[in-house]
């Protein structure tokens, strides 16, 4: 990379999307925004869409007003992973990618099984099973609308579905295809053999290139039509997750980390997957990244309720900033009622504070009414969620992990934060924020050289960002409230057996 010189990381969340300018001199990475712009998705009949076309333009904009803030030697792109499009034999997107949140793929996790023994299934992916990954989506399509996957020449995930509409080059990066559960966690390759029990066509996956791949450079008619210079598509980590684990400031080699932000993802990093009784009764996932590394991680719901409980409010009438409802919080009354943020309920989009109203009746608990207490509530809930899964993982690995490095929006929770150190009863290291944004970016310094090594990115990161550490409180008090909260899971559990 020339000196001087920037890069650019597309960063796909789940309301918005942001182009970021990145710069390193020598000693601290600086970023910059540049384009801003929302990533709702569009409901037509009964099918949600990515609104890919309108995103792609978004990109080029950014790509433009880049220029005026300086020259730029490669593009990054991550987004959330299992969505994907599908390109025909003449190179064309056949339709706008479906999105996870569709009910499409409702039954299909029974029906997989029904072709493939899930315990089969689960020791070739080591995938934590949801009805949103790829394979069940593929599933659905081919029950539904086989016509369309039939016309289909390649299947590219959504990182890699942008980079080509970029390059016109295909492949698919080795994190974001590790989220489809159509990946032998083992060998880094598709798994012929989940692929032959539900008769799905492997010849529409594209090979599978690491993390930090050269793909190829923005086609020329593009770089004519934005008057921009070619720059080089570098395969990131495409999943937004494994961009951030680059950017976790751990020094150490065994650490725990939890990525916060619409979804939770808490796990840590090991040098192979661990596919084993015990990971699959706790439903957790070995997801891939950068230098073939695994993230032994859970999918917890995360910032959605909040996020989504803001929108109804607004919806009704009051428009509550993200500050104002959590100091609404900590007025509210600690420890007075919890829910399963798991729970199927609370995942469609719609009132999310009615729902949380009745399940916390159904339940016999105190009712939460103001939006401080629902607020609250949701937080508690969230790091007594996170407490179990940290236990878990613990007991899978052997290890015990005195410390959490939170990053990810859930960061700019100092309550989240604090609460989680009190509910796992461990210090909290919250920071970077942009850890997704900094670990695309670091991934294209460590392409061009400019960056050594995934350590020194790490020791660069706790050099440069603002870390911030909590210290768990009343440790006692919160103990006897995580026996409840576990008690009060159990009995939804045994009443839905």
């Amino acid at each position: 990379m020339k000196e001087n010189t920037g890069v650019l990381a597309i960063d796909f969340g789940a309301s918005s999307g942001r182009v970021m300018y990145g710069t390193y001199d020598g000693e601290q990475i600086h970023l910059q925004e540049v384009h801003r712009f929302t990533n709702d998705p569009v409901i037509v009949g009964d099918t949600m869409y990515w609104d890919v076309l309108r995103l792609f333009h978004e990109i080029k904009q950014g790509l433009v007003k880049a220029k005026k803030t300086g020259a730029y030697s490669s593009i990054g792109i991550d987004t959330w992973g299992v969505d994907f499009g599908l390109i025909d034999e003449r190179g064309y997107l056949l339709e706008n990618p479906v999105h996870y949140r569709d009910n499409r793929t409702k039954g299909m996790l029974e029906y997989g099984f029904s072709k493939i023994p899930e315990e089969e299934m689960y020791q070739i992916t080591g995938n934590q099973f949801m009805e949103i990954n790829t394979v069940f989506q593929l599933l659905a399509l081919k029950s539904q609308r086989p016509e369309l996957l039939e016309r289909a020449k390649e299947l590219l995930l959504m990182p890699d579905l942008f980079n080509y509409l970029l390059t016109g080059e295909t492949a698919a990066e080795y994190s974001i295809a590790s989220t489809t559960q159509l990946l032998d966690a083992g060998r880094k390759q598709w798994s012929g053999r989940v692929l032959e029990a539900l008769d799905l066509p492997k010849e529409i996956l594209p090979e599978v290139v690491p993390s930090k791949t050269k793909i190829g450079k923005v086609r020329e008619s593009i770089c004519e039509e934005l008057g921009i210079e070619p720059a080089d598509v570098i395969a990131v980590a495409g999943h937004d997750t494994q961009s951030a684990m680059v950017a976790v400031p751990a020094q150490e080699k065994d650490f725990l980390f939890l990525s916060c932000g619409t979804w939770s993802l808490i796990g840590t990093e090991l040098d192979e997957p661990l596919i084993n009784e015990q990971s699959k009764k706790c439903n957790i996932t070995n997801e891939g990244g950068f230098e073939g590394r695994i993230s032994f991680l859970k999918n917890i719901i995360g910032l959605w309720m909040i996020q989504e409980s803001r929108r109804q409010w607004i919806r009704e009438g009051t428009e509550y900033g993200f500050g104002e409802l959590e100091k609404m919080a900590l007025e509210a009354e600690p420890l007075k009622c919890f829910i399963d943020p798991d729970d199927p309920v609370f995942l469609p989009a719609g009132n999310i504070p009615k729902r949380i109203r009745e399940y916390c009746r159904e339940k016999g608990q105190h009712i939460p009414t103001t939006a401080g207490e629902i607020v609250r509530c949701i937080n508690e809930s969230l790091a007594f969620k996170y407490r179990m899964a940290k236990e878990e993982i613990e007991s899978c690995v052997g290890k015990t992990f005195d410390r959490l490095y939170l990053i990810g929006g859930g960061v700019q929770s100092a309550l989240l934060c604090q609460l989680t150190a009190n509910a796992c009863n461990c210090e909290v290291v919250a920071g970077p924020v942009e850890a997704t944004v900094l670990g695309n970016v670091i991934l294209q310094l460590i392409e061009s050289g400019a960056v050594k090594d995934l350590a020194e990115a790490r020791r660069l990161v706790m050099a440069s960002e603002d870390i911030k550490r909590f210290q768990p409180v009343d440790s006692s008090v919160w103990e006897e409230k995580y026996q409840e909260f576990k008690e009060l899971l159990n009995e939804h559990v045994i009443q839905n057996v």
